[in-house]
């Protein structure tokens, strides 16, 4: 089973959507312990940080210690933020598996919203996939303390940012990638056939 953790907020049915063309079984969950006893964990990108770190509360370190353990993820935008130890945009700690922290992008537009570029690949999903451009909808970006974690990079104006990380079988990506057309799609079933495939 996929578990989909439900943080409270948003609209999830295009990820439910894009996961299920898997033919696995999706289930949103609310719990995060049941939710990290599924075969597949996704941490959604729709909320704000501090309500979603709220949400996750008492079980960051049981959530921590099972993907340290090897419990596959994929973490969306909000869900990549939430990997890091913390972020300017709300009060409250992330999970901690990632070092470093999640700042407001520095540029005049912001958000960015629309279709952006995915430079520097380095992780085969993206060549598997054919994913070069993806859909970004984002104020806040992740700065890890160690940039060997990043596997592929983006620019919005003139700053750079990480547009995907890796640790062990976690994988966050900045982008939506359930909305980033037929490529994404691509990019989300070969990732599940990795993850689960380990």
């Amino acid at each position: 089973m996929i578990a989909v953790f439900d943080y409270g907020a948003g609209n999830l049915h295009s990820l439910l959507k894009a996961l299920s063309q898997s033919g696995r079984r999706v289930a949103l969950e609310s719990d995060i312990r049941r939710a990290i006893r599924a075969r597949l964990l996704v941490l959604p990108g729709v909320g704000a940080f501090g309500a979603a770190a709220a949400r996750i509360g008492d079980e960051r370190q049981r959530l921590r210690r099972a993907l340290r353990d090897g419990l596959p993820c994929l973490g969306i935008c909000l869900g990549m933020q939430l990997l890091f130890d913390a972020s300017d945009e709300g009060a409250g700690e992330g999970i901690g598996l990632v070092s470093g922290r999640v700042t407001r992008l520095t540029a005049t537009r912001v958000p960015q919203i629309g279709w952006n570029t995915v430079d520097a690949p380095a992780d085969p999903l993206f060549q598997r996939s054919g994913l070069r451009t993806a859909y970004f909808a984002n104020s806040f970006v992740c700065r890890p303390d160690d940039l060997a974690t990043v596997v592929a990079w983006s620019v919005h104006e003139q700053d750079r940012f990480p547009a995907a990380i890796r640790v062990a079988r976690t994988i966050g990506v900045q982008f939506h990638p359930e909305k980033s057309s037929a490529p994404g799609v691509a990019f989300v079933q070969r990732l599940l056939d990795d993850l689960l495939e380990e």
